[in-house]
């Protein structure tokens, strides 16, 4: 276990090498607080045995920084100036403990102990997590919702009867995946599954590559070629935005799905293919219908068997279970050991809207991992569109902000007098007017704080 040491005493920070030195952990210590935080960034300790005052940075803004940053560290306050008002400031913000310099090397030892045990139990329970993906996934899709379970036992259901398919969604949603997850779980899928995006191919070229050509059937027919439904015989087609096909190219299309038959250009002769045809597309058909832009008998055609995939704002309680396997994903291909995210890029990635969905989600957490330098993804690691809530423009407020608030208020309403507050909470006049601030509490100061502030100073 790696435990890091924050102590502007160096004899302090000696006797905690002396009492760790048998009990089998790595121990990195600091004497600067500003140091200790980039340490805490690096290396992702497990534990943090940190003084409460030290110059700069006293042990609360610390303990606050290292909570936004990691919510799994465990942080232990050590202290020469003990008070229940602090104790209870310490472990509001999210300490483990809080202890009372001297601290015995037993004391100190059981301490660890704990939290080597603690360790242990998040250990196990990051593994379960991973065992969770596996379970909540379905070739390479993820997810636990309702509405996604529904998309799975669908897939399961149809895979080993279809002959055509239509899968509907968002751009990004994850339509693809269920091609091949159909693919992947029917009697053919051994044989080969082709893709054809139809709004990535000019109009003249898709004819061709999709049914073949025959040498000379228009300029530059040097050869024969044989087109997709031919190479996928026996296999599956997957024509991706289907609705992006023009007319003349969807009455070729109705004749494959109907007759099993496929003609290249320049040829009089058909020939029969046998594909399983998946379809798929972010347009809305049935209005394509309505205007006269799709056929509707292709439409009836396609539509036997309809999967719809859930945009990912309808699906956020899966976001943290995407984020992990993407994290999983990316540090085997960047080699990184990324272990997760800091819970205020947490909280801004469900914040957001997600209008490119799982697809955006992916791009963003690769750039993240690409970009990380510490063990989590933070929130400078996210692109500043993704840092922010679609609906206010602003990251949403997190536990530690509303018990921030809570703790002010609670002082400030025992006290009546800030220049009090500020030193039972441990922070400056400065720092708690800027606190106060923050969350809309008032400002103003009576005679009587103004003349104790001046004899403070």
């Amino acid at each position: 276990m790696l435990v890091l040491a924050i102590d502007d005493e160096a004899s302090v920070l000696e006797f905690y090498r002396a009492a760790l030195s048998d009990a089998e952990v790595q121990l990195e210590t600091t004497s600067d607080a500003t140091r200790g935080l980039e340490l805490v960034r690096e290396l992702a300790p497990d534990m943090v045995l940190l003084d409460l005052w030290m110059p700069v940075l006293n042990g609360l803004e610390v303990l606050r920084q290292i909570r936004q940053h990691d919510m799994r560290v465990q942080v232990v306050i050590v202290t020469s100036e003990y008070s229940i008002e602090m104790a209870v400031e310490a472990i509001r913000e999210g300490a483990a403990d809080y202890l009372c310099k001297p601290v015995s090397a037993e004391k100190l030892r059981g301490v660890v102990e704990k939290a080597k045990a603690l360790a242990s139990e998040r250990e196990r329970a990051e593994s379960l997590e991973k065992e969770l993906i596996e379970v909540f996934s379905l070739g390479g899709i993820i997810g636990r919702t309702p509405r996604m379970l529904e998309v799975f036992d669908m897939i399961r259901r149809v895979a080993p009867h279809f002959r055509t398919a239509l899968v509907l969604g968002e751009t990004g949603t994850g339509k693809e995946l269920v091609a091949q997850a159909l693919h992947s779980q029917s009697p053919r899928s051994s044989q080969r599954f082709a893709v054809f995006n139809c709004a990535a191919v000019v109009e003249t070229l898709a004819e061709s590559q999709l049914f073949g050509h025959r040498k000379g059937a228009f300029t530059g027919a040097y050869e024969d070629k044989i087109g997709l439904f031919e190479w996928a015989d026996g296999g599956t087609v997957f024509l991706d935005e289907v609705g992006d096909l023009t007319l003349a190219l969807q009455s070729k299309l109705l004749r494959v799905l109907e007759n099993q038959e496929v003609q290249k250009l320049g040829s009089p002769q058909p020939r029969h293919v046998d594909v399983l045809v998946i379809a798929a597309t972010s347009r809305e058909l049935n209005q394509e219908v309505k205007s006269g832009r799709f056929r509707a008998d292709l439409w009836y055609r396609l539509n036997m068997i309809q999967i719809q995939l859930p945009p990912l704002r309808e699906r956020r309680e899966d976001i943290v279970q995407l984020c992990r396997h993407f994290v999983e994903k990316f540090n085997k291909q960047y080699g990184k050991a990324v272990r997760g995210m800091s819970p205020r890029a947490q909280n801004a990635v469900l914040a957001y809207s997600w209008p490119g969905n799982v697809r955006e989600l992916e791009n963003v957490i690769g750039r993240a991992c690409m970009l990380a330098q510490g063990v989590f993804i933070d929130l400078d690691d996210l692109p500043e569109v993704a840092g922010r809530s679609a609906a206010t423009g602003a990251p949403l407020p997190s536990a530690l902000e509303e018990a921030e608030k809570a703790a002010l208020v609670r002082v400030l309403g025992q006290t009546h007098n800030k220049a009090l507050a500020a030193r039972m909470l441990g922070v400056s006049r400065a720092t708690l007017y800027r606190m106060m601030g923050k969350h809309g509490l008032r400002a103003g100061e009576s005679k009587e704080e103004t003349e104790e502030g001046l004899r403070d100073q």
